[in-house]
């Protein structure tokens, strides 16, 4: 059921909720669907990338486990970083800045590629313009810098600059950028894991937690709205409201809970292509 031109796929940002889009990719693979575009926030540019690269779903899930898999060789690689990761990491109330281009290159393999130019599949990432309260969308040159800068959530990482811009999370500004898809050319496929704030009723949240739920508010308004104007063909949403936007080192746990948006989008993209196939 290959159709290049028919599909295209924007992965959202989330942290490391975003560690479900590994389900959507995989249901891609299995139907031999590849993407004619992708973009990508935050997390979602992490994992868009090395899907445009050529990485299969199972590639980035090895690649996933292989580096959060351990909890000893995490803490092992981050103190290079030492010391600001090393709080970031330990727990949800003491962070320090981390530099996110240097995180990158540890947990990143050699291969991931390092130019747009490199791809096989168009990318367009989102960064959020600092200074210019304004959407910078990524899509030539350096790819890792790219990806760092829409990877860059504030008080965890430093900003990065890019042409004279500082720019921070791209989730600020679009945390679900199907937006940035050609839906005239293509039937559009978006995944949210940005996940709401969860806790016990009439509990109030830690600083932290109180700091984060109140970006996933933000982030979860601006997609509302984005929806209704023009919704994608076919919108996915993982449970991931259990999990904090660092909990990278609860993979397993997180690839195990929503493994059931895999038979979900396998469904959804059957759906889509079949009626584009009456449609022809």
């Amino acid at each position: 059921m290959n159709d290049q031109h028919s599909v295209a796929l924007a992965l959202g940002g989330g942290g490391a909720r975003g560690i479900a889009h590994i389900h959507v990719l995989k249901a891609f693979d299995d139907l031999d669907v590849k993407p004619a575009a992708i973009s990508g926030s935050s997390i979602g540019a992490i994992i868009g990338a090395g899907y445009a690269s050529g990485m299969s779903g199972a590639e980035i899930e090895e690649l996933m486990l292989s580096a959060f898999g351990n909890r000893t060789a995490v803490f092992a690689n981050l103190w290079r970083l030492r010391p600001q990761p090393l709080r970031a990491f330990a727990g949800a109330g003491n962070f320090g800045q981390m530099d996110v281009e240097k995180v990158l290159e540890i947990f990143l393999p050699e291969n991931y590629p390092r130019t747009f130019e490199e791809l096989s599949i168009p990318l367009r990432l989102t960064g959020t313009d600092y200074y210019g309260n304004a959407l910078k969308v990524l899509e030539r040159g350096d790819l890792r810098k790219a990806v760092a800068a829409s990877a860059a959530i504030p008080v965890v990482f430093v900003p990065v600059v890019i042409d004279g811009t500082v720019l921070i999370d791209g989730g600020i500004h679009n945390p679900l950028p199907f937006d940035l898809l050609d839906a005239g050319k293509h039937k559009i496929v978006a995944v949210d894991v940005v996940g709401l704030p969860t806790g016990k009723p009439g509990k109030l949240p830690s600083r932290i937690d109180s700091a984060f739920g109140a970006s996933q508010l933000m982030m979860q308004s601006i997609t509302t709205l984005k929806l209704k104007s023009h919704p994608p063909d076919l919108f996915l949403r993982p449970n991931v409201d259990a999990y904090r936007v660092l909990d990278f080192l609860k993979v397993r746990e997180i690839l195990a809970e929503t493994a059931p948006i895999y038979d979900e989008t396998r469904r959804g993209l059957e759906r889509l292509l079949e009626a584009e196939t009456v449609a022809g």
